[in-house]
């Protein structure tokens, strides 16, 4: 199987009540390890690179390990698509490079300056078989080269999601209802403290998310800073001498939720880089002779399936979705 657009993943994950894990992609181990779980549960999966993964790790080289992983998984659906694309050039040049799906996203202009950059990569992205999401509202939070403080974020408008769908022609829209980029997503002042002391996030708005459905049925929804922040991986990043205190996710239950409704992909990146920098430091600290990078990699790309895998069964639903 070659690799596909979202297009068809979106209309089965919509109609089946999951979603889409869309997870970020820098190294082989990385992809090894994503592609593994999926082709094992029989899961579609979404393979994102960013724009500063392409500067890290070259475009060509990305593609190339992306391919490899296609070929190594004929049975599921994988799409190749560009996160967070902030300009027409790079959407035209991802395009033209052979990935299947880009985000543009301006959701940090106005919304007519939104339109009208959304529009033109729709239609450049169209006539060349890709698909185009889009985004409205922006995210708190620091993830790769996206950066906005807290205090700047804006939800989602439900008003204004059926005149900017209409008028890009976008093919997915990226919501913003609560949840930030990053593993630190929110501030110990910003949440509870349940029974057992331990700190909980403010809720999802899905109010927001049910006002986007009622103006956009049927139409594909993106969640991005969806990572929950597993806390036995900052534990064990913190045990074996990182410094991470108070990093807190978005609970799992609630992304359950979403994807039952009308959210259809999930991005899922946090997760697996904690999951893989704990397993490093852990190998370092119990083998602090060792040096060569397949012994320590090992155990973390078995960390990042062993995580992709959770997320499929347990938060996306897109176990057995492939057949």
């Amino acid at each position: 199987m070659a690799l596909v657009t979202t297009k068809e993943m979106f209309e089965k994950a919509y109609d089946g009540g999951y979603a889409i894990g869309a997870f970020n992609v820098n190294n082989m181990e990385i992809v090894q390890g994503i592609t593994e779980a999926a082709g094992e549960l029989k899961s579609p999966v979404i393979l994102q690179v960013s724009k500063g993964a392409r500067a890290y790790a070259n475009h060509k080289y990305l593609v190339k390990m992306v391919e490899a992983a296609v070929e190594e998984n004929p049975e599921i659906p994988i799409a190749l698509h560009l996160d967070h694309g902030d300009s027409f050039e790079l959407c035209k040049s991802c395009i033209d490079g052979g990935f299947t799906s880009v985000m543009i996203d301006a959701s940090s202009k106005s919304f007519e300056d939104n339109i009208a950059l959304t529009k033109q990569v729709v239609e450049y992205a169209h006539a060349h078989g890709v698909v185009v999401e889009a985004e409205l509202g922006t995210l708190a939070g620091v993830e790769d080269e996206v950066c906005v403080e807290s205090g700047n974020e804006s939800y989602t408008r439900p008003e204004e999601v059926e005149e900017f769908v209409s008028r890009t022609g976008c093919d997915s829209l990226a919501i913003a209802i609560g949840t930030s980029h990053g593993a630190y997503k929110f501030t110990a002042a910003q949440c509870t403290r349940n029974e057992q002391g331990i700190l909980v996030p403010p809720p999802l708005r899905f109010d927001v998310l049910h006002g986007v459905i009622e103006r956009l049925p049927g139409f594909p929804i993106v969640l991005h800073g969806s990572s929950s922040v597993p806390q036995e991986f900052v534990a064990m990043v913190n045990q074996y001498g990182g410094n991470m205190p108070d990093a807190i996710g978005i609970p799992e239950d609630q992304l359950r939720e979403a994807a039952k409704l009308a959210v259809c992909k999930i991005n899922i990146d946090s997760d697996i880089r904690l999951a893989m920098t704990g397993n490093i430091r852990k190998y370092f600290a119990e083998h602090p002779d060792h040096f060569d990078p397949r012994q320590y990699l090992k155990p973390a790309r078995q960390a990042v399936k062993d995580m992709v895998a959770h997320k499929i069964v347990n938060v996306l639903g897109s176990d057995g979705k492939a057949l």
